[in-house]
């Protein structure tokens, strides 16, 4: 299931080393640790999250995911729908990951060096592609955010629906684990571009910061570091 239904507020559960961090804008080293990912789960599931996404951090930046044992424990021990992404890079990975139960298979560096992988995995399993693009300076980033491409943003979602993309999570790296706010601009550009639907992330501190993206036309916004430090409750995000 793709589309949400209503504006939807999506904890982020980021791992590195078998543990949940929050990065700052993306760069390693800079990494604040949370525990354990599935305890992380099963409270933001208590509080109410409707949808969990998980990020295997090793994975975006070696392109090698080493954080499955924690994914796997996660879909056996939750009952919502669970979008993944890091260190995908291959259809039959993607298409064994929702084999397994994922629901949303996300797409960033692979999508980006072969746009027909999405039309691939699209096939056999319609709208579970939500493509990744990350921006830094206009200009969406790969390989955990280290790589320029020269591709803009809103260009290039208006590329992955034509391609068979349930979705865009467009992550804002300039503003990203800073909490210092959103920049909605770039948000509506991608949104505008899109009849599919738009997951915003980066830079959320404030419930004005969730009620701005949504008000942006974002259909989710995954939120990290302000639940984690608890700048603010999931519930409270959920009231927005």
């Amino acid at each position: 299931m793709t589309a949400f239904p209503e504006f939807e507020v999506i904890p982020a559960v980021d791992m590195q080393d078998g543990e949940v961090v929050q990065l700052v804008q993306g760069e390693r080293g800079t990494e604040k640790t949370y525990g354990d990912p599935v305890a992380a789960a099963e409270q933001w599931v208590k509080r109410g999250a409707e949808t969990l996404h998980l990020v295997d951090l090793d994975g975006a930046f070696e392109g090698e995911r080493k954080n499955a044992e924690a994914v796997d424990a996660i879909l056996d021990t939750v009952d919502v729908d669970v979008q993944l992404g890091g260190g995908i890079r291959t259809a039959e990975d993607a298409i064994g990951l929702l084999s397994r139960g994922v629901d949303r298979v996300i797409l960033g560096t692979a999508a980006i060096e072969n746009p027909d992988i999405v039309a691939e995995i699209s096939a056999e399993y319609p709208e579970s592609v939500t493509v990744s693009l990350d921006a830094k300076d206009g200009e969406v980033v790969v390989s955990g955010w280290t790589e320029g491409t020269g591709l803009d943003p809103a260009e290039a979602a208006g590329r992955y629906e034509e391609l068979g993309a349930g979705a865009i999570l467009f992550t804002d790296v300039d503003v990203e684990g800073r909490l210092e706010g959103v920049q909605t601009d770039p948000v509506k550009a991608v949104v505008e571009a899109v009849d599919i639907p738009v997951i915003a992330s980066g830079g959320v501190a404030t419930l004005d910061d969730v009620r701005a993206l949504r008000e942006a036309g974002a259909s989710a916004v995954v939120v990290g570091t302000a639940l984690y430090e608890g700048e603010f409750t999931l519930e409270e995000a959920k009231s927005v």
